[in-house]
């Protein structure tokens, strides 16, 4: 194999990273991974581990007609390392692919500590600078240095919003008198925990909700949020029905102590395989500690509940990717510099671990003299690639994957299909027929 670039330096040892690395290095090509912690920490991080999960334990549905469930099948026929783990570390969540992130974390740092062709480097980059390829997987909490360095390189101001993370709280301080354990609609095995209220206490802790203290943001920063995990306080600040209709619906439960649904619930998600600890499932919030304790203590059930973990809020670096970003998630500046994971312009776990696979996949091609061919847009990689690069939003905002993401499905001279399930199940199919071919003709995903 004729090399064109004898270095591949990745940065940033999150999800996007870890998975880019591994999949430069089994493909045959030695490749740096710098990850700054210990050496610089960052206010959400916990460990010093690689691929740690900060916000969620959740990698979310893996119900076949959702477009997430879609996004981990192609990972895994993909080859994935962080899916793999995901799997092996599982914790019972309901229709949800949730994980130990103690366990997933670890493990992700034992396999590329011990993998062949990976340099681990515990040190902060603070430019592009230097021979060969470069892929930046810094994540939201880029570093300052690094920061100023790419506002230099694409010669505009980041764009950013805020994400906040839910508290975690210990299974043997609740109330098993009134919390009882369940999935919605009997889905699952009563993965998670419940707790009920009637509308006194739902309008009880209502009212302390929107009257918390907020953690102050700096002065020359305005609170941007991402909408789709928007502070818990935000939601309640555009009416209880915001609630009601969002993380503390009611809907598919029973307490079991009146045979009737409840006003409202709050869902507690398994943390860890020793189901000693469960998170507030849309409880991210950016509260003061002594408030969140209050306000929380307020659900029935939770009244002495003790906080492994308060709801926290840091501030998410992306650029913007339309203006900046080609299909293959390489720069339009330089083909050499690749970008992968949050701050390239997604949101979310599935997301980051897929542009950090296909930016691996792509940069290893390029490295082997090779041209990096665009993944399918039929497919969800494929999608999101198209809106990373070519989306009209104006100011940008990052995406999640979903279906709007996905063309209609093929009709084949028929009439549109109008009940939803079929179209999604016919968007699923069409997307990995249309995977497994590329897999079939793109010779960088024949390796391995």
């Amino acid at each position: 194999m004729k090399l064109l670039h004898t270095e591949i330096r990745v940065i940033g040892g999150g999800l996007a990273g870890c998975e880019a690395a591994w999949q430069i290095a089994r493909r045959g090509l030695p490749v740096r991974l710098f990850e700054m912690r210990p050496e610089k920490t960052t206010p959400a991080h916990q460990s010093e581990d690689l691929a740690e999960l900060v916000c969620s334990n959740s990698l979310k549905s893996m119900s076949p007609d959702s477009a997430t469930f879609l996004l981990q099948e192609e990972l895994r026929r993909l080859q994935s390392l962080l899916i793999r783990v995901a799997d092996e570390t599982r914790v019972p969540a309901g229709q949800a692919l949730a994980v130990d992130r103690v366990l997933f974390r670890r493990r992700v740092t034992e396999i590329l500590s011990a993998a062949p062709g990976i340099e681990l480097r515990r040190e902060e980059v603070t430019s592009l600078a230097g021979p060969g390829i470069v892929l930046v997987a810094s994540g939201p909490l880029t570093s300052d240095r690094l920061s100023r360095s790419l506002l230099e390189w694409a010669g505009q101001d980041h764009l950013y919003f805020y994400d906040a993370i839910s508290p975690i709280v210990e299974v043997d301080s609740l109330d098993f008198r009134i919390v009882f354990a369940a999935s919605r609609y009997d889905k699952g095995e009563g993965d998670y925990l419940n707790c009920p209220m009637d509308r006194e206490e739902f309008e009880r802790f209502f009212e302390a909700l929107i009257s918390a203290e907020p953690v102050p943001l700096r002065d020359f920063e305005a609170p941007r949020f991402f909408e789709a995990c928007l502070p818990l306080e935000e939601l309640a600040r555009r009416g209880k029905e915001t609630l009601l209709f969002g993380p503390l619906k009611p809907v598919g439960l029973t307490d079991p102590r009146t045979g009737r649904r409840p006003h409202a619930v709050l869902q507690l998600r398994r943390e860890n395989l020793q189901s000693d600890a469960f998170n507030l499932v849309g409880c991210q919030n950016h509260m003061k500690f002594g408030d969140q304790q209050r306000i929380f203590r307020l659900i029935p059930g939770m009244e002495n509940a003790r906080f492994l973990r308060f709801g926290q809020i840091h501030r998410n670096t992306f650029i913007d990717a339309p203006r900046l970003l080609q299909p293959t998630l390489q720069s339009r500046k330089e083909e050499r510099v690749f970008f992968a994971g949050q701050i390239s312009g997604v949101e979310g776990y599935l997301e980051s671990i897929a542009t950090g696979l296909m930016a691996g996949v792509h940069a290893a091609c390029l490295a082997s003299e090779g041209t990096p061919a665009s993944f399918p847009e039929t497919t969800a990689c494929g999608s999101l690639c198209r809106y990373l690069s070519s989306a009209e939003v104006r100011p940008y905002q990052p995406a999640n994957m979903t279906f709007g993401l996905l063309p209609p499905p093929a009709e084949q001279g028929r009439q549109r299909i109008r009940d939803k399930k079929e179209r999604r199940r016919r968007q699923v199919q069409d997307a990995l027929l249309c995977l497994n071919s590329f897999i079939r003709d793109y010779p960088p995903l024949r390796t391995g």
